[in-house]
């Protein structure tokens, strides 16, 4: 039995079908809502939620092998439980931050969800993507409404990995063997700049889109409003304050693991080209 954690979300939606597509199994996806969870055939649905560990002991019966995005709930907590119900391997979704900006309050978070795991006793696999694709969808509003995106660092190029290619990589170290105690740092073919990103999914919808480049303290003032101050500072530092070579650089890792290349930015602006119009 293989639970996949973050079931709905951008990354465990991708790993929950292409475990199903490569006949694994048997699957189950955790929810917080199993009435409106739209699994593939055959995967089963159960109720659950990171944040009460407690909630988790109907999911983990039975499990060998666990899809865990870090940091979403007392992840002591939920490895222990996983621990207790004899959980053999734990694919982890970690952050490469830990490794090029480990000063910063989340990659040290990130870096203790780590050895948690591994001081676990559990067989355990760690990936470690930069910026996501996904997070273009902080745009979706603006551009649907026929507004500018106002972004900080618009040239500023980050290899942002598409979600399905951490799914991809997470489906290979749950099913084939020699992935156990490996760490991934995973990025996409590419570097992209805001502009670019822009650009591309002004491409796949058909019409321009403005882009307006803004200054860090304009960001940083739109971003705290949301997530707070540190959160705000660490963000805009990892996308554009505070870069360095280590998190410039693409790392040739999906394509070694998978098989497959890794998807450009405008593959995942092509597929989700409706979010946008």
């Amino acid at each position: 039995m293989i639970l996949v954690t973050g079931a709905t979300g951008n990354i465990g939606g991708a790993l929950l079908r292409e475990l199903h597509a490569c006949g694994a199994g048997p699957l189950r996806g955790l929810t917080r809502d199993a009435s409106r969870a739209m699994f593939p055939e055959g995967v089963e649905a159960v109720e659950g939620d990171l944040a009460v560990p407690e909630s988790l002991k109907p999911a983990l019966a039975g499990v060998r092998s666990l899809f865990l995005v870090s940091r979403v709930g007392p992840d002591a907590d939920i490895l222990a439980a996983a621990r207790r119900v004899g959980v053999e391997h734990v694919v982890l979704v970690s952050s490469i931050t830990v490794e090029t900006h480990p000063h910063l309050g989340p990659a040290d978070e990130n870096l203790a969800v780590e050895r948690l795991l591994k001081d676990s006793g559990t067989d355990w696999t760690i990936l470690r993507p930069t910026q996501f694709a996904s997070n273009a969808l902080m745009w979706a509003g603006a551009i649907r409404n026929r507004e500018a995106v106002r972004a900080p660092y618009a040239d500023t190029g980050l290899p942002t990995i598409h979600p399905a290619d951490i799914a991809s990589v997470a489906r290979v170290a749950l099913t084939e063997p020699g992935h156990q105690g490996r760490t991934y740092a995973l990025t996409g073919p590419e570097p992209v700049t805001p502009r670019q990103q822009v650009t591309a999914i002004a491409t796949a919808i058909g019409r321009d889109v403005p882009f307006i480049e803004i200054n860090r303290q304009e960001a940083h003032a739109q971003m705290a409003a949301v997530f707070g101050d540190e959160a705000a500072d660490a963000v805009l530092d990892v996308t554009g304050g505070d870069v360095n070579a280590e998190l410039l650089a693409v790392r040739d890792t999906v394509s070694p693991v998978t098989g497959s290349p890794g998807r450009p930015f405008r593959q995942w602006a092509a597929e989700n080209a409706g979010i946008f119009r």
